[in-house]
């Protein structure tokens, strides 16, 4: 007897999901060792569909445990565009997780401190496109000075919210900040903040009593699928 659709499609998706797996811990492994990081601790995971360039990592530090999800792309370049930079731009430390097609792009300094969490669609940027001069366009006018954006430790980060600091100086997060869907952060927060909106304000003190919130309304918590 034939076996129904809904077995068929069950299977192909078992199988895809097993290639996948197999890929990305290959690609983890072949990234671990052949790529030139600053530094890249133990258990990588990196998906083989993300996108790190090999000529950008001297640039990177990777700790223990990291995992960056499918078409996450991180970009850098050379402040001064010269061979000899090898400045560290993008530091990820233990247990850090970046969820799917997430863009991480440093142009002096972004930092992630142990467990920070970015879902999905996520955007962190230390700088901008300049505007200003009216007679140019902006394609040619280059990017801002920008600043440093560091997150603190246990960060959440929600689906496609945006990190931002176009500007000279600092964007931090303090610890266990929770940043909601959509939400755009262009300024510091103390540590335990709850942060909504574009531009980002924060409306609740107690990380505690936000995952509880959520738990309650049946929503998941802030835990990017990886391997997607």
């Amino acid at each position: 007897m034939l076996r129904s659709s809904h077995h068929l499609y069950a299977g192909v998706a078992d199988h895809e999901g097993f290639v996948s797996l197999v890929l990305t811990k290959l690609y983890s492994f072949l990234v671990a060792v052949t790529y030139p990081f600053a530094g890249v601790g133990r258990k990588l995971s990196l998906h083989y569909a993300s996108e790190i360039s090999r000529s950008l990592a001297p640039y990177i530090r990777l700790g223990n445990r990291v995992e960056i999800g499918k078409h996450a792309w991180f970009h850098t370049w050379s402040k001064l565009d010269i061979e000899r930079d090898r400045e560290v731009k993008i530091v990820l430390e233990d247990d850090c997780r970046i969820g799917p097609r997430c863009t991480i792009t440093a142009g002096n300094f972004i930092h992630f401190e142990r467990d920070v969490v970015l879902e999905s669609d996520v955007l962190v940027m230390d700088h901008s496109h300049a505007y200003e001069d009216v007679s140019s366009p902006i394609s040619l006018q280059g990017t801002t000075p920008g600043g440093i954006i560091r997150l603190g430790e246990g960060c959440r980060i929600g689906p496609r919210a945006a990190i931002l600091c176009s500007n000279k100086g600092e964007v931090v997060l303090g610890a266990n900040c929770v940043v909601a869907p959509g939400a755009v952060v262009t300024r510091s927060f103390p540590a335990n903040s709850s942060l909504v909106g574009n531009p980002a304000r924060a409306v609740q003190k107690s990380v505690t009593s936000t995952v509880n919130a959520r738990r309650s309304a049946g929503m998941p918590e802030l835990t990017p699928q990886i391997s997607r």
